[in-house]
């Protein structure tokens, strides 16, 4: 066990240090003071249950430094129950933007939010389509830096940066520092053309893409990944055509979940398609994660029963933890969270068993989320 236990950890190193490389290398797009974009944009929120929260959010797309002729935004709502819709419909009234609200309907889709994207980019008219969720705040920036990444480098898929805001309490500080490891890989594994992660709530890409690609046809069974799925797909065709937009004024902000429960539900959901993923550096990057924690979870009894030097456990959990404090130092500081690293202490404490825990129930398939029982399928 200590053999493997020590292989697996060089594996694990070996990624992340590959991912601190390739997050070091990404370009920071620097707007000229003179930049005018002329890039026809549609923002497409899906939303469910959002009362809370998109009010904010629109405010946030009312202030963009963006042309007005070439913006608009569209709502579309998953048969919310809290009121969501109403308040879109009030706010639409009196906005200069130009908004729609778009009722999912059960005839064009059913539920969910796949069924939303598709039916929000099936209405949208803009050549590039902007994506966020209904929780979550956006920059004056965000979308001239979409349009900008997207007119010089030629991307049709652009990944954002996402991190918390509105931490408070000891839960919601360690989802920061675990979400940002996250945000990282994905830029990182996007820079070294191997892209395995992005995030449904700042992304990009061209309506040609989609189409060309065929939206998420081949996983429309799986309730989760309507963002990474289709990543997959584009990197097949335009491996050097897909960009991390690593700016500051792109980071999306949204809050941590609340209560453990809410969570775990959370990264079951993501989990959940874990065993769908067809790349094999996708499913090799999740099975070294995976294989790490599992073994150094399993190192702990076998330190207890004597068939493992308590000297070889301390080395094994200091080895890994040196290696992800290289790699969330810089991650933390670029989102200017640099403050949040001691954090790490208490999240290595109960980072092990969430990940087992979610990795198994998401293989299951099955899981609750915003009041509905999700159950996974192949088709």
């Amino acid at each position: 066990m200590t053999l493997l236990l020590v292989l697996s950890l060089l594996a694990y190193a070996f990624v992340i240090l590959s991912c601190l490389l390739a997050w070091g290398r990404l370009p920071i797009p620097e707007l000229p003071n003179d930049y005018v974009p002329v890039t026809q944009i549609s923002v497409i929120i899906p939303v469910r249950n959002e009362a809370r929260h998109i009010l904010a959010l629109l405010q946030d797309l009312e202030r963009q430094h963006y042309p007005s002729e070439l913006l608009e935004v569209l709502v579309v709502d998953d048969h919310s129950e809290d009121g969501t819709a109403a308040l879109v419909e009030q706010f639409l009234l009196t906005s200069s933007l130009r908004i729609r609200l778009v009722p999912l309907r059960e005839q064009l889709g059913g539920f969910g939010k796949k069924a939303a994207v598709k039916q929000g980019i099936a209405q949208a008219q803009g050549e590039l389509l902007a994506f966020t969720d209904g929780d979550c705040r956006v920059q004056s920036e965000w979308l001239r830096l979409f349009a900008y990444t997207f007119e010089t480098r030629r991307a049709v898929f652009i990944s954002g940066p996402v991190c918390f805001h509105n931490t408070h309490t000891l839960l919601e500080r360690m989802q920061l520092v675990e979400f940002a490891s996250l945000i990282g890989v994905g830029g990182a594994s996007i820079g070294l053309r191997q892209p395995n992660m992005c995030n449904g709530a700042n992304l990009a890409y061209t309506r040609q893409v989609f189409e060309e690609v065929g939206g998420f046809a081949g996983n429309e069974g799986i309730a989760s990944g309507d963002d990474e799925f289709l990543l997959h797909k584009v990197s097949r065709l335009y491996p050097d055509r897909i960009v991390f937009l690593k700016h500051g004024q792109a980071i999306v902000h949204t809050e941590a979940r609340k209560t453990v429960s809410s969570f775990l539900a959370q990264r079951v959901r993501w989990a959940s398609k874990w065993k769908a993923y067809q790349e094999w550096h996708v499913q090799l990057v999740a099975l070294v994660v995976f294989a790490v924690n599992l073994l150094l979870f399993l190192a702990i009894p076998a330190t207890l029963f004597g068939s493992m030097g308590l000297g070889t456990l301390i080395g094994a959990y200091a080895a890994k933890f040196v290696v992800d404090f290289l790699f969330l130092k810089r991650i933390l500081a670029f989102m200017g969270r640099g403050m949040f690293l001691k954090y790490m202490l208490p999240l290595q404490l109960v980072y092990i068993p969430y990940v087992l825990y979610t990795a198994i129930l998401g293989l299951l398939g099955r899981y609750e989320w915003k009041g509905r029982t999700i159950r996974n399928h192949d088709r």
